[in-house]
């Protein structure tokens, strides 16, 4: 009994083109000419939902760009409220040591009433004038940590005012790019699903390919019918008469010895 032999798949290289799957594109259920006619179409619906994208322009960039601006502006707002926040408390603890010296300034003057030598006289005059000089340290923070926050305060307004006109150019931005939306959501679907039916039909390799060519041409076109009789549809080089009758038969895949486009029957348009 003879053995059944396995048909390994070759795995798909990023790097194919159309000349390299050239000699498997018939090996499918459809006929050669259904599959170049459903990569028409497909090319078709992708050229149509670039002009929808293109008609959004740089939109949608704008307002992610606006968005991460904007949430950048707000941690700067926060950053620097949590700093006069801090500098609040460090005011309030110098104010409360200014309290403990004066308190400390009282009792030794208090004492000195009470004194029985110089020596102690001495003591309690050096004792008042370090709580003076703590009092003056904690007097001088306060004033710098004060100064600070006013800073502070000026850059928060500039800061918010800055949020205050962003914000109004996201709405703006927004706005145009839902209008936008809006007027061509239903042609966008019906371009999206009529491609998502055709990319059913066609193998993963020929996808692959037919991607990375769209990719990597500045138009986008991947599949281009005969232009002018004569002509690739894509780079407008001149096609020998023997291919351009290979074309018209729509019975093998035929590429642009140019710019590596499949060129396929005028007659699809």
């Amino acid at each position: 009994m003879a053995k059944k032999t396995k048909n390994f798949e070759t795995p798909i290289d990023q790097r194919e083109t159309f000349v390299s799957i050239q000699k498997t594109f018939a090996d499918s259920d459809l006929t050669v000419a259904e599959k170049l006619k459903t990569l028409y179409v497909l090319q078709q619906a992708d050229t149509e939902i670039d002009k929808i994208l293109q008609l959004r322009g740089e939109l949608p960039v704008e307002v992610e760009n606006l968005e991460n601006e904007i949430a950048d502006l707000n941690l700067k707002v926060a950053r620097i409220s949590e700093h006069v926040e801090e500098m609040t408390k460090y005011i309030a603890e110098n104010k409360l040591s200014i309290t403990e010296c004066d308190a400390q300034i009282e009792k030794y003057k208090a004492q000195l009433e009470n004194i029985s030598n110089s020596r102690e006289y001495d003591s309690l005059n050096k004792e008042i004038e370090n709580q003076g000089l703590l009092r003056q340290i904690a007097e001088k923070h306060i004033g710098e940590a004060k100064e600070r926050i006013l800073d502070k305060k000026q850059e928060l307004e500039i800061v918010k005012e800055k949020i205050e006109v962003r914000s109004a150019d996201l709405a703006a931005k927004k706005q145009e790019l839902e209008t936008i939306v809006e007027a061509t959501s239903k042609e966008e679907a019906r371009l999206r699903a009529n491609r998502d039916a055709c990319a059913e039909k066609i193998d993963a390799r020929t996808m692959s390919a037919y991607e990375r060519i769209r990719m990597s041409c500045n138009n986008h076109l991947a599949v281009v019918s005969v232009f002018n009789g004569d002509s690739c549809g894509g780079c407008f080089n001149t096609i020998a008469p023997q291919r351009l009758i290979d074309i018209a038969s729509n019975r093998k895949m035929i590429i642009c010895e140019h710019c590596g486009r499949i060129l396929v029957n005028p007659d699809f348009e």
